[in-house]
């Protein structure tokens, strides 16, 4: 039934701006950030060449640069809060973070944010005086996200971009955390009982390297984690989704999905696995701030973390570097990752607004399929389309275009198959699929 899924071809308008992005400005960015010394969360925030104040700064005044460029549309905070003594903050510290947003010019209320952490540690986690460079960890992140906003800023994208660089990720998630409790409490987008899908967010964290610890190199890969069941379902939602068999079909795996559909393409030359976990086995990342505010998000990370260069002490030991340096960076890798991002970003700012209230008939007695959902008033849509896939399959494998409407049979048993609702630009791009629940 139907026919089948194809990824989406990246536009044009698509391709020019992947081609803008710069392995230089990567490696610029990774080298300036580098030269604090120490990003370390405690470390000073007003001595102007070292610590993460000068850190925060000069990113601010980049982001402040590009805005420039942008007639308005692009504007740049540094915000936080004063930090308590808690866990790895010995002494009450100001946690600072530097967010550039650009506006969206048709459905602004709709935010996609891109975030890299830009504090650093070594072995000592509350260590603030010793080198600290964190190239990899998370200068590369940071790095993407400076980028992606300097090509985007002289660009209109329909919904509202957010470049971020937040502070406190090695001491507790203290950065991210702040971002995603300000935009909960000030957002009216999460509401009823599935995260909202109007505001979706990227970390990329540990994205600078394609060396493994054993010299593997594999330099088309880059990881991407997404959570299955959230964590902030009701106990009856969460029931309900067990029973229905839709645990993989969380949104942070629509998320992912779509991003291996409109970023695994000849441009990028990217290969996108899909890891089913929040995080790398018992660890964590700002997405997991995002997540518990009950947003969509995922986590990009190289395909094989060195740990040599990763929370280590700059030494020498038995002939072997130790270190987060930037002699390890491979800056043309890290901007094929910023392609990844560019990609899912534009395609998820230029497509119109998911379907909301996605439902699957449960009162019919019947071998097909009845799906009903609340459709928009987008300028943006040109109507939606019904996906399916056999249930144990990763990806969605058929498509049916079933125009303007909000109602949709399918001569397909729902027990056999797993649904998706999509919505279709006039433009051609697309939003991700959503997963019905049970409905009447």
């Amino acid at each position: 039934i139907g026919t089948p899924l194809l990824p989406q071809a990246p536009s044009s308008e698509l391709r020019t701006l992947l081609s803008e992005i710069s392995p230089t400005n990567i490696r610029l960015a990774i080298e300036k950030l580098v030269s604090f010394g120490t990003r370390h969360t405690l470390s000073s925030q007003t001595d102007p060449e070292r610590g993460i104040g000068a850190a925060r700064d000069w990113i601010a005044s980049q982001f402040r640069e590009y805005a420039e460029a942008s007639e308005g549309r692009m504007t740049v905070e540094v915000s936080g809060y004063e930090q308590g003594v808690a866990e790895r903050i010995p002494f009450p510290v100001r946690i600072e973070n530097v967010v550039a947003t650009l506006r969206g010019s048709v459905e602004s209320e709709r935010y996609y944010v891109v975030s890299g952490h830009y504090d650093s540690r070594i072995s000592d986690p509350n260590d603030f005086e010793g080198e600290a460079p964190g190239a990899d960890d998370d200068a590369s992140g940071v790095a993407i996200s400076l980028e992606l906003a300097r090509i985007m800023a002289t660009r209109e994208p329909a919904a509202t971009i957010v470049f971020a660089a937040v502070a406190g990720e090695e001491q507790g998630l203290y950065g991210s955390d702040f971002v995603a409790q300000t935009y909960r409490n000030a957002s009216v987008d999460v509401q009823g009982y599935l995260p909202s899908q109007e505001r979706n967010m990227f970390t990329n964290d540990i994205v600078g390297s394609s060396t493994a610890d054993d010299g593997t190199k594999d330099p088309y890969t880059v990881r991407i984690f997404a959570q299955g069941s959230p964590t902030t379902e009701s106990e009856r939602i969460a029931s309900t989704r067990a029973t229905i068999g839709g645990e993989n079909d969380s949104p942070a795996r629509e998320l992912a999905r779509f991003v291996v559909e409109v970023a695994q393409n000849d441009v990028t030359q990217m290969n996108i696995p899909v890891i089913y976990r929040l995080d790398r086995y018992l660890r964590g990342g700002d997405h997991r701030s995002f997540l518990e505010a009950g947003y969509t998000a995922c986590r990009f990370t190289e395909p094989n973390e060195d740990y040599k260069h990763q929370h280590q002490d700059v030494r020498v030991e038995n002939e072997t570097q130790y270190g987060d340096l930037i002699d390890f960076v491979d800056f043309e890798y890290t901007a094929r990752v910023g392609m990844v991002n560019g990609a899912a970003l534009w395609s998820l700012a230029n497509a119109p607004s998911p379907p909301t209230n996605v439902t699957l008939n449960t009162t019919l007695l019947t071998n097909e399929s009845q799906l009903s959902w609340t459709a928009s008033d987008s300028t943006l849509l040109e109507g939606y389309e019904v996906v399916w896939r056999p249930t144990n399959a990763p990806f969605w494998t058929h498509q049916i275009p079933v125009g303007m409407v909000s109602t949709a049979t399918i001569d397909l048993s729902k027990d056999n198959v797993n649904f998706g609702v999509r919505a279709v630009g006039r433009n051609g791009y697309k939003s991700p699929a959503v997963f019905p629940f049970p409905g009447s």
